[in-house]
C-alpha cells in the first residue's frame, strides 16, 4: 500500500513539476488559478490549486506598506481565518502563506 501512494505521488509530482511535497509553484498557464502545491498532512494527502489568476495580493509584509495593502491582509486573513485554521489541506492555508 505505502509503495503504490509513493508511486502515484512521485507521478503527481513530475506532472504537475514540483520540487516536492509542500512545496508551492505557480502556474501562469493554469486558466484559473495561479499556484498548485501537492500537500501531506498526516496521513492525508492531496493536490491543491489556489489562489486567483492575475489578482493583485499584498504579497509579504513590506516596510513602506500602503494602509490600503495593511487592510486588505487583514482583511483576508479574518474572512479566512476558520480555512486557514484547517492546515495544509486547505486552500485558505496556502493562499495565506504564499500569497498573502
Amino acid at each position: 500500500m505505502k509503495d503504490m501512494k509513493a508511486k502515484r505521488r512521485t507521478a503527481v509530482l513530475k506532472r504537475l513539476g514540483l520540487s516536492g511535497v509542500n512545496k508551492p509553484k505557480r502556474t501562469p498557464s493554469h486558466p484559473k488559478k495561479s499556484h498548485v502545491v501537492y500537500y501531506k498532512d498526516g496521513n492525508k494527502e492531496g493536490t491543491i490549486r489556489f489562489g486567483e489568476q492575475g489578482a493583485s495580493t499584498a504579497g509579504k509584509p513590506k516596510s513602506g506598506e500602503s494602509d490600503k495593502m495593511r487592510k486588505k491582509r487583514k482583511s483576508f486573513k479574518s474572512r479566512h481565518g476558520k480555512n486557514i485554521a484547517k492546515g495544509k489541506s486547505s486552500a485558505a492555508y496556502w493562499a495565506d502563506k504564499v500569497k498573502w
